[in-house]
């Protein structure tokens, strides 16, 4: 098998991302929502705002390919959940991986890469969010370290999800 690589994305990757986020974001939680929440919220996620975001030195998004196909991305980025950081901090903004990517190593690696470039940014503490039914996730983040911080309403359209706040020195 090929070997999987990793890259720092580009502005020409934008694309690609937002397709795959798309597509993940719907297979995994488009049932939850009213048409319009989903596509308001998908709106919001285009390749543009992706390139927007690569070009701003305050996020970074590192893709995981296989024969230069996107499996997967992580995006890093200034904390904004609404957390009082008691040391200075990061955020995973983003961790998404196609389903075929899933138990691959693929997640680890990403999240490796998360912590060192939060590390090199000054960060000491690293939050994200994560829904509450999202099983495979939250049990991926408690292998990492992760601890819950508290509840935290994160907004697709006009639906707000229970999610949680986690947070791990780094």
């Amino acid at each position: 098998m090929e070997p999987i690589t990793y890259r720092d994305a580009a502005i020409n990757d934008a694309d690609r991302i937002a397709d795959l986020f798309v597509a993940t974001f719907t297979e995994i939680f488009g049932h939850l929502y009213r048409p319009e929440d989903l596509a308001s919220f998908l709106a919001d996620h285009t390749a543009r705002k992706f390139a927007a975001q690569m070009a701003d030195p305050d996020y970074t998004i590192r893709l995981a390919e296989l024969k230069g196909a996107l499996l997967g991305y992580a995006k890093l980025g200034p904390l904004r959940l609404p957390v009082e950081a008691q040391k200075p901090a990061a955020e995973l903004c983003q961790l998404y991986l196609l389903p075929s990517a899933r138990g691959t190593g693929v997640a680890d690696a990403l999240m490796d890469w998360t912590f060192a470039e939060a590390r090199a940014r000054g960060a000491e503490t690293l939050y994200l969010s994560v829904f509450t039914e999202n099983h495979r996730a939250r049990a991926f983040y408690a292998r990492q370290g992760f601890r819950e911080i508290g509840p935290y309403a994160f907004m697709v359209g006009d639906h707000a999800d229970e999610d949680i706040i986690l947070a791990r020195d780094i």
